[in-house]
Order: structure tokens, then C-alpha cells, then sequence
């Protein structure tokens, strides 16, 4: 029975996963990369080379107002102008320096922005997975078309760039660093610098330089960009920038720029002003780039705002260095391009000649790349915008001489406005196929859910033949898919025979597992009036792009609003007993959530209607003050409030007499030490000297206490029975065998009987609490302190709920008398009572200082068990401190149904926890399920609308992964903790009645 159970689980999660696999494979298509290659012997697609060389320095996260002449206001208290050398160069060489923002195409993740910079293609939104397992680029490429052309390319920085350009670079000039020790702020910097310097003086020996630095966008996401350590990184920067300058001749050509912007908090990824807004500066020490006696037609120039500032300054599409770049240098433009020549490079007779010129190659080369793309499979993408972008392509050769620049660059604009409205392709069949997947994905588990409701007596053998049902179904379902596959292979040849096997086999064994429990109209109106309004709410709120943006309060309000049921059934509950523990632990719950939302993390579309209060301000990443008094005092009393609400049941002894005075304690103080020497660390308040000795105890501590909890906790877990002690009395009696004339009887006492099944799960649980807590920052810890207070608060409000309705139903009955026994009148558990748990599971994601957005991942964590990027544990930390609030409090589930619930009588105790529990866990899957499929519908329901990218895709993204957290949470619970703590408890309590 108990492993027939596990099976039923992970059945439904092969549905969720079959169907989450194929819409995805409809919705998050890459964009069509062209293999092409620009080449021209007669050199007709370029234009004579105005420099030899070109140095490209890229310093990681250089936000525009780091070296913008107007800062924004108010201004940052550590603001410091890079760029002081650039501007008097400015001022005495006009036509020779030039500073732009520049806009960069989210998502803004280094490997994007440097394929953007080489292609000038534009990135998608399912390329961001990418970034830490960076493939090679195959598009043409400005490094093709130097090779192309025998140049010779020397590197020196991030080592990105050596995985997507693996063979590119000379190999005695290439030398790559480690780009994701983000705790490093000066490894790569120095690095660059010891090997730029010297390829400087000796200018004959390279033609092509790129240089990477990584220290600001390390200080930006471990410190924050108001952090003293910028100023002092940029200051850096700047002595590097004079020196390059003095070392520049007059053949070679200065790039400086930022591969993309930071947010207040220092971070990257999203599409906010300040992530997409990157410093550009190039200058020539030799020839002109614009006659300095020339005024640029104002309509050639394009002007941006940069958050905060107080006027508008010169903006150009960052993809737009890779077409004025390659034509400076006298090379063909890359295939893919679609950025368009800046007018000021190419100004150089005062009439604009050059500059037509490189338009007319730049907008031939992109009209080329149009005409291909429209010819390849993914053509029709185009077909409701062709008409308008031949009628400009058109319109260009009916202009006169001086209107045919802006109809060439218009023409440029609206292709590159096309292609971005292009970034993602969607098979509308796959989406179809998964949404019906996912949908039946949720009335599975509730049919399921039903049946087993209704199920007393006999489960061996109806067990045995529902999963029989399923593998027949599955059987089934694949030898239909590949039947499938050959019959419509011609109408839908998207859909391969491997996705319409996925398909069919969950799809026939959903439709099985219906027929088979058959659940009737009565008992699934009764399930339709027992779904919780607060679920739907939620659900429907995904359709809305403001209540995705603020459904960090839509959480809060609707886990509030969930109580009230609560609190009426407590008003009305038949004992003065039973309504004060209703009503005061749903105060407790109440509390403890409303304080948890005083943590948080705000969107950037929430300004400036949201504070920060997760760290010390939006832009210094530090734990608040309070936060660093209440840590340990919070991680102290934790355990020992755990232990009291034991102390209720009598169940603090055994396992837990050991677990929670002792190791619980030492694994919370151990995570709040860690993060203590963090903050040290960062502050720089010991000095740089003792950073290494503060790095080797964090890296001790945390691995020590996950290590400790994992394995010491699980084994001492696994090893001591239960959480319970026996007591033998012997005593005097009447009967039995006679001794000196007295007759003599044990009287044994069992302390923690009544919670036998839940006590040693919730030790369990506190297990990968202990876990969560480590990779996780202060203030989350306090947050998770308090969410587990809540969750305790909140299993003795549905225990003393089910009495009370056992109770009021008992009364009502023709037999008041079996009232005296509350172990016999409890009612059982509902759909409903899982509601609140789901919520309080994402409540807790949103305090403990996260979006459903790019920038809000914690990459800190990725750092916690070493001080470099380890795969595949630094990854895993970052999805344990993401996703850990959902996998935590689903892991939960099962305490619901074996909370205060009394072992006896043998063997039917241990199958009614069984399948209880095997119902809260179907319960909470069908909750993030619904959720699952209520994004999946709005993300592919407005697939063309204007915030699909910025709000309902990531949305959906975030859904995904939390069902798929939630899913192996409950499958570790049941098939670990419920299975084991069930076996322990029929061995202790065999035979009794």
C-alpha cells in the first residue's frame, strides 16, 4: 500500500513534467540563427579601412551614469566620473571623442550581450539559460570576419569569450580568467592589466585587442554600486583608461564600453533602465571620425533617458558598434546584423558622403539578411510585416539626395523594430498540446484525490488495479504517438514522434485513471464547492500584467483573507477549548505573516511605491541593522520553540531530545555565521588582509553545517525510532500470580503517543529546513524563523478545526455519546486546508527577498560551499536559495494528515496516515498545478502582447520551477520521511488495539 501510493505520485509528476516539456517546446523556441557569412572579393561590401587596429575594453556592468557628465539625482553618495580623462580629450580634440548610452538588448547576461556585440544579432529570452554553459557562436561574426580577413586577435579577461569563440584567438595571446568568482573583485582586473600593457607597446605584433574586465560587475553584485569598493574599482578603471590612452598611436582606434548596465542593487539580467543602459566611448587619436567643423543633422541622431537624470543625452543601439566597428576597420559587416552605422563616426567631409556610403552597405546587408530569413523555415514570421518592410526598402530609391540617409536609416530601424518583435517563435500545436496536458495535469490528481476519500476498507486490490490502469494507459498512449506521428507528419511535421509519445501516453493514462475512478456528480460538485476562491483568485490574477507585478501583496491579502473560514468555524466551535486554540494560533499565523511582509525586494516597475527593506537600501545589498541584532537571538530561540509546541503532544523526547537542543541549534548558528562573515567581508571592515582567512571559515562553516545536517541529521533521523519515550510502572492488583499473597502488573505509560506519526516527520522536515537556512541571507533566515512558526502555528489550527467539525457533527448525529472520544469523531482533512499552505510556501519566496524576475536571484549563494563556481553545487545552492521557500513548506504536506494523529489501533492507523497522506500531497499538486496552468495559458494567450518578455514569460518560467521543486519535494516526503516514520511506528505500536 505504502509504495502503491509513492507510484501514484510520481505518476502525476511524469504528467506535469510531459506536459510542461511540450508547451515549452512550443513557447520558448530560439530565434533562427542563419549560418551565412558575409563575403565580397572585390571588396564592394565594405568601405577602405580608416583605422589598422582596434582596442576593445569592456568593463562588466558599466552603467552610463558611471561616466555620464549628469548624474542622476539624487546622486549616489560614492558617484565617482570615470571618464575625467575622456572629457578633456573632448573638449580639445572635437570630432575625435564621443560618449554614448548605449541600449542593450535584455536579457542582459554577459553571454548575450557579447553575442550581441560580435553578431549584432538580438538575443532571446530562452538564451539566458545559456549563461552558464556558454556554447560556441557559429553566426558570422565580427572575430569571423577578422580571421577571414588574417588578422590576428589577442584576449585577455572574462573566459567567456573562449567558450563561444574557442579557436579564435592567438593562442600566445589569449588569456582567459574565471568569470563567476563574483567574491574575487580584482583577479581578472590585475590580470587584464598585466597583459594589456605590454600588447600596447608593441602595436605591430596584434590588430585586434579585447580586454574584459569583471571587477565593477563583482562589486555591483556582492556590494552594491553605492558601495565604497565601487569607487575605488572605478578609480582603477580610470588609471587603466589614462594609461591606455598615452600608449594609443595613431592607427589605432579606442572602444570603451559597458556589455551591460546594474540595477540599484548591483545585479543584472532583466530589461530595467538601468540594466539596458551601458557607457560607450570611442576615441581616435589619429584621424577624424567627424569633421570637427560639421553639425550632424539633429534627425540622424537618436537622444536616451537614463533613469533619474535631468536631460536626454546622445543614445545608440549597443548592436550598433558591430556594423560602425567592422566598417572602420575595413571588413564586412556580419550577416546577422541588425544594427545600423552612428552617424559621427563616419561624418568626415562635412556633407555626410562616408556616411551614406556605410548606410548603404549597412541597410543592403540587413536587407540581404531580411530576404534570407524570409526564405528559411521560419519565414512566415514575417508575413504580417513584409508588406511594410518592402515599402520602405522601396521608398529608399524614390528620395532625393539629401532625404536618402533617414530613408536608409529608417529602413534600418524598422527592421531592427521587426526582428525584435520576432525574438521568440511559438509552434501554436505544441502549446496546444501541452496546455491540454497540463490541464488534464490537474483533473487527474483531483479525481485521484476523491477516490481516495471514498476509499475505506479493501486498498490493496483497487490499488493494484489503478496502477495497472496507468501502465496500460502509458503502454498505450505510445503506440498511439508513434501511430500519431506517421498520420499527421504531413499536416504538423513541428511535432515529432518523441513529443506526440509524451503526449498521448500521460494523456491515455489520464483519461484511464478518470474512467476508472469515476468519480460522481455528487462528490465532484462537493469538490468544486471545497476549492478554496482564493486559489482561483490567484490563478486568474495571472491574466493581468499589474497583478503579476504587486502579486507579492495579492499573496499576502489572499493568505490572509484564507483564514477567515478558520476563524468563523473557530467562533462556532462547540468547546471553549477548541475556539480559544482556533482563534489564537490563527492570530499567531496572522502575525507571523504580516511580519514576514515586512521583508521585502522590490520590482523595478514598483517603484517608487516599494521600499527595499530585505537589504539595508535598493542599493547596498547588507543586511538592515535590526536584522544583524535579531539573527542569532532568532536562531537560538527557533529550536526551542519547535520543542514547545512537542512539549503540547508530549513528544520532545527520543529523536527530538537530542535533534533540537543540540544539533538544529548548532546548523542555524553556523548559517547566521556565515552570512555574519560575509557582511564582514564585504564591508571590508577587517581589510582586505583577512579576506582569505574570513573566506576559508565561511566555506568551513557552511559545509560543515549542510554536511552536518544532511548527513548526521538524516542518519540520526533514520536511526532513532520516533520522538516518544516508554515508561514502566509496576504496581499492586487483585489479580495475576501471587507473590507473598499480592498480585503484581506492569503499567506502561507511552509519552508522546498521541503525535507518534507527526513528531518524527516534523523533525524530518526541520532537517532541510537546517539546509535552506544555510544558503540563505539574514534576513531570509528571520523570515524563515517566522514562516516556521507558522506553519506549526498552522497545523494546530487544522487539528483543532477537524475536531471541532468532528465535534459538531457528532452532536448533530443520533449517537451524542461518542463525543467523550475526539480520536473517533475528527473530521477528515479537505481540499481547502492545503490553500493556506501553498500560499504561505510563496509568501515565504517573496520575504525571503525574491521577484519572479531576473535580477532578484540571489547569485551570493552560488558561493556558499566554495569561493569559486563548483558544478554541480554552486548551481544547486542558487536553486536551493530560489526555489528552497516552495520545496520547504510542500515538504510540509504530509504533517497535515499525521499531525496529533494517535497510532491505534494496528494496522488500519498506518493506512489511514497513508492515504492521507498521499492525499495532501495530490492536493498540493493540483495547487501549483492550477497555478502552473493558469501561467502557461495567460503566457501563451498573450504571447504578441507588449510585456509578454518582462512579465507573463517569466512568470510562467517561475511557475515551472516551482512546480517542478514542489513536486520532488512532496516526493521526497512521502517516499522518505511518510514511508519510513509509518514502517517505525507499526513495528513499535504491532499487535496493540
Amino acid at each position: 500500500m505504502m509504495l502503491k501510493g509513492l507510484w501514484l505520485l510520481i505518476w502525476v509528476s511524469f504528467v506535469h513534467l510531459a506536459g510542461l516539456y511540450i508547451f515549452i517546446q512550443g513557447f520558448l523556441l530560439s530565434r533562427l540563427a542563419l549560418p551565412d557569412t558575409t563575403e565580397c572579393i572585390d571588396g564592394s561590401c565594405t568601405i577602405p579601412a580608416t583605422y589598422k587596429r582596434a582596442v576593445v575594453l569592456i568593463i562588466d556592468g558599466l552603467r552610463y551614469d558611471f561616466i555620464a557628465p549628469d548624474p542622476p539625482h539624487p546622486p549616489s553618495p560614492f558617484h565617482h566620473d570615470i571618464l575625467t580623462l575622456p572629457r578633456e580629450l573632448t573638449a580639445a580634440n572635437r570630432g575625435k571623442s564621443f560618449l554614448f548610452n548605449a541600449f542593450s538588448d535584455p536579457p542582459t547576461t554577459t553571454l548575450q550581450r557579447i553575442k550581441g556585440l560580435t553578431t549584432g544579432s538580438l538575443p532571446t529570452f530562452v538564451d539566458m539559460g545559456s549563461n552558464f554553459g556558454a556554447s560556441s557562436i557559429l553566426e558570422d561574426s565580427i572575430i569571423q570576419q577578422l580571421r577571414a580577413a588574417g588578422k590576428k586577435i589577442a584576449f585577455m579577461g572574462d573566459d567567456t569569450w573562449t567558450s563561444v569563440f574557442p579557436d579564435s584567438f592567438a593562442p600566445n595571446m589569449s588569456f582567459p580568467y574565471d568569470s563567476f568568482n563574483v567574491e574575487d573583485l580584482h583577479t581578472v582586473d590585475e590580470g587584464v592589466i598585466r597583459h594589456l600593457f605590454p600588447l600596447l607597446d608593441s602595436p605591430d605584433s596584434w590588430d585586434f585587442i579585447i580586454g574584459h574586465f569583471l571587477g565593477v560587475d563583482h562589486v555591483g553584485h556582492r556590494m552594491g554600486p553605492d558601495h565604497p569598493n565601487m569607487k575605488a574599482k572605478l578609480a582603477q578603471m580610470n588609471e587603466v583608461l589614462s594609461r591606455a590612452v598615452d600608449r594609443l598611436d595613431e592607427d589605432t582606434l579606442l572602444v570603451l564600453l559597458g556589455d551591460h548596465g546594474m540595477d540599484r542593487r548591483g545585479d543584472h539580467g532583466g530589461d530595467g533602465g538601468l540594466e539596458t543602459s551601458s557607457g560607450v566611448w570611442i576615441y581616435s587619436k589619429g584621424p577624424y571620425l567627424s569633421d570637427p567643423r560639421a553639425s550632424l543633422p539633429a534627425h540622424l541622431l537618436e537622444v536616451r533617458s537614463f533613469p533619474g537624470m535631468t536631460a536626454e543625452h546622445r543614445g545608440i543601439q549597443q548592436i550598433d558598434l558591430v556594423p560602425s566597428l567592422t566598417l572602420l576597420l575595413g571588413l564586412p559587416i556580419p550577416y546577422n546584423n541588425l544594427g545600423t552605422v552612428i552617424p559621427e563616426l563616419f561624418w568626415r567631409d562635412g556633407t555626410g558622403g562616408l556616411y551614406e556610403q556605410a548606410l548603404e552597405l549597412n541597410a543592403a546587408q540587413i536587407k540581404r539578411y531580411l530576404d534570407t530569413y524570409r526564405n528559411s523555415s521560419s519565414g512566415g514570421e514575417l508575413d504580417s510585416v513584409w508588406d511594410d518592410l518592402q515599402d520602405e526598402w522601396d521608398s529608399i530609391g524614390a528620395t532625393i539626395d539629401d532625404e536618402r540617409p533617414v530613408a536608409l536609416k529608417d529602413f534600418s530601424r524598422l527592421a531592427l523594430s521587426t526582428c525584435r518583435s520576432l525574438w521568440a517563435q511559438f509552434s501554436v500545436s505544441l502549446i496546444v498540446l501541452g496546455l491540454a496536458l497540463l490541464a488534464f495535469g490537474v483533473v487527474a490528481p483531483c479525481a485521484l484525490f476523491i477516490w481516495l476519500g471514498r476509499i475505506k476498507d479493501g486498498w490493496e486490490e483497487p490499488l493494484d488495479q489503478l496502477l495497472m490502469v496507468c501502465l496500460r494507459g502509458l503502454a498505450g498512449g505510445c503506440v498511439m504517438g508513434v501511430l500519431t506521428y506517421f498520420a499527421l507528419s504531413g499536416i504538423l511535421p513541428e511535432i515529432d514522434a518523441l513529443n506526440w509519445s509524451l503526449f498521448d501516453a500521460p494523456l491515455m493514462s489520464c483519461i484511464a485513471v478518470i474512467l476508472f475512478t469515476r468519480p460522481s456528480p455528487s462528490s465532484a460538485l462537493s469538490l468544486l464547492k471545497a476549492v478554496p476562491i482564493p486559489l482561483i483568485l490567484h490563478t486568474l490574477s495571472f491574466f493581468s500584467n499589474s497583478f503579476i507585478l504587486w502579486e507579492d501583496h495579492v499573496v499576502l491579502y489572499l493568505l490572509i483573507t484564507s483564514l477567515v473560514p478558520v476563524v468563523l468555524t473557530g467562533f462556532r466551535a462547540p468547546t471553549s477549548r477548541l475556539r480559544r486554540r482556533i482563534i489564537g494560533f490563527s492570530a499567531l499565523f496572522a502575525l507571523c505573516v504580516r511580519l514576514m511582509a515586512i521583508s521585502t525586494v522590490c520590482r523595478e516597475e514598483q517603484h517608487p511605491y516599494c521600499h527595499v527593506t530585505f537589504f539595508s537600501s535598493a542599493s547596498l545589498p547588507a543586511p538592515p541593522t535590526l536584522v544583524l541584532a535579531l539573527a542569532i537571538p532568532v536562531s537560538v530561540a527557533l529550536p526551542w520553540i519547535i520543542r514547545r509546541f512537542l512539549i503540547v503532544s508530549k513528544s520532545d523526547h527520543g529523536l527530538a531530545s537530542l535533534f533540537l537542543p543540540w544539533m538544529l541549534p548548532a546548523v542555524l548558528l553556523a548559517g547566521n555565521a556565515y552570512w555574519l562573515l560575509e557582511w564582514i567581508d564585504s564591508a571590508g571592515t577587517l581589510g582586505s588582509e583577512w579576506s582569505p582567512l574570513l573566506r576559508g571559515i565561511r566555506t568551513l562553516l557552511a559545509r560543515s553545517a549542510m554536511g552536518g545536517a544532511l548527513v548526521g541529521g538524516l542518519s540520526l533521523w533514520w536511526l532513532i525510532p520516533l520522538c516518544i519515550r516508554i515508561d514502566s510502572e509496576a504496581k499492586k492488583g487483585q489479580s495475576g500470580a501471587q507473590t507473598n499473597g499480592e498480585a503484581k502488573k506492569t503499567q506502561v505509560t507511552v509519552l508522546g503517543f498521541a503525535n507518534a506519526f507527526g513528531s518524527p516527520y516534523l523533525i524530518f522536515w526541520t532537517v532541510f529546513l537546517g539546509l535552506l537556512f544555510v544558503v540563505t541571507q539574514l534576513t531570509g533566515q528571520v523570515v524563515l524563523s517566522l514562516a516556521t512558526v507558522a506553519l506549526l502555528a498552522y497545523l494546530e489550527v487544522v487539528d483543532s478545526v477537524r475536531d471541532a467539525k468532528g465535534l459538531q457533527a457528532a452532536f448533530a448525529s443520533a449517537k451524542p455519546s461518542v463525543v467523550l472520544d475526539l480520536e473517533k469523531v475528527s473530521a477528515p482533512l479537505e481540499f481547502s486546508d492545503m490553500v493556506p499552505l501553498y500560499l504561505l510556501a510563496i509568501h515565504t519566496f517573496h520575504a525571503t527577498g525574491h521577484q519572479h524576475t531576473i535580477p532578484s536571484i540571489q547569485w551570493k549563494a552560488a558561493f556558499v560551499l566554495s569561493s569559486t563556481i563548483i558544478y554541480p553545487f554552486s548551481p544547486g545552492t542558487v536553486a536551493l536559495n530560489t526555489f528552497g521557500p516552495q520545496f520547504l513548506f510542500c515538504l510540509a504536506a504530509p504533517l497535515l494528515a499525521l499531525w496529533n494523529f494517535a497510532p491505534l489501533p494496528q494496522p488500519d492507523a498506518s493506512r489511514v496516515a497513508v492515504n492521507s497522506s498521499v492525499r495532501t500531497c495530490l492536493a498540493v499538486m493540483v495547487c501549483f498545478g492550477t497555478l502552473l496552468l493558469g501561467s502557461s495559458l495567460s503566457a501563451a494567450w498573450l504571447r504578441r502582447h507588449l510585456m509578454v518578455w518582462k512579465v507573463f514569460a517569466p512568470r510562467f518560467m517561475s511557475a515551472a520551477a516551482q512546480l517542478v521543486a514542489v513536486d520532488l519535494a512532496l516526493l521526497v516526503g512521502y517516499g522518505v520521511g511518510v514511508l519510513r516514520n509509518v514502517r517505525r511506528v507499526t513495528e513499535v505500536f504491532r499487535g496493540m488495539s
